[in-house]
């Protein structure tokens, strides 16, 4: 893994980006001008480190395509995801709700771009107290849902449960039915032993639920799926939608977005 990312922002205006992140889409066409003249799309690789636990975090990031998974960090240096983000969120939500810095690590999962907006100019956005300050807020409530499902997902349900629900959430993000990943990387990410990974794994594929051929797992039956894992994937799912879905965005908004 690599300990910090190096990105430059890329010539590439906004209307360019093909996945354009859904909170930023949901911004009426003001607010989201405004803005826009601070965000700069920056492309992250796998495996490129945000922010380190306690560091001091100096711009919020907004994806794209690009996956980020946050990742808590143990003493004895072993990792559990207590979150992921993707075209439907942000990272980097101490710096608006009164603190700067975090315990956990957020590391790019899948590689792509993103957007990111300095903590300066985030402060002053949001405290003008628009639109803008209230998607925030209702990100930061979808996303401790997550985190306090995946909580008790690791604590009550079994490895192949778990391995369900966090394939789920990635083929949301990435929006396919494939996913590049080795169970070497989903262990660290679940908190548990590849050897469960690859039982559980092996399971599924042998039902038809998913095929995996050289670190990449493709999704055959996502009913299936979904009946295989527990209700922590559809309870953060449907927290998301009721949230967060454009629909509620702009009924909240009140105002045509662009």
């Amino acid at each position: 893994m690599q300990t910090k990312m190096s990105n430059e922002p890329l010539s590439i205006p906004f209307s360019d980006d093909a996945h354009s992140n859904k909170l930023i889409a949901a911004l009426p066409l003001e607010d989201f001008e405004r803005l826009r003249a601070h965000l700069e799309l920056v492309s992250l690789d796998l495996g490129d480190v945000i922010y380190e636990s306690g560091e001091k975090l100096e711009h919020l990031f907004l994806p794209t395509t690009a996956i980020i998974s946050l990742l808590y960090i143990m003493e004895n240096g072993s990792t559990a995801e207590i979150g992921l983000s993707g075209n439907d969120g942000l990272v980097g939500i101490a710096l608006f709700m009164g603190g700067s810095t975090t315990p956990s690590r957020a590391v790019v999962q899948s590689a792509g771009k993103a957007f990111r907006l300095h903590s300066r100019h985030l402060t002053d956005e949001f405290s003008l107290g628009g639109p803008f300050q209230k998607i925030l807020l209702r990100y930061t409530q979808a996303l401790m849902t997550q985190i306090a499902q995946t909580a008790v997902c690791n604590r009550l349900h079994t490895v192949e449960q778990q391995l369900c629900r966090w394939l789920l959430i990635n083929y949301d993000l990435l929006q396919s039915n494939k996913l590049i990943m080795t169970h070497d990387l989903i262990a660290n990410m679940l908190g548990v032993r590849r050897e469960g990974v690859s039982v559980a794994a092996g399971h599924l594929q042998r039902q038809g639920l998913i095929k995996y051929v050289r670190g990449t797992i493709t999704m055959v039956d996502r009913n299936a799926l979904e009946k295989a894992g527990c209700e922590c994937y559809r309870v953060v799912k449907d927290e998301y939608d009721r949230l967060l879905s454009p629909e509620v965005l702009a009924d909240l908004l009140e105002k045509k977005t662009y």
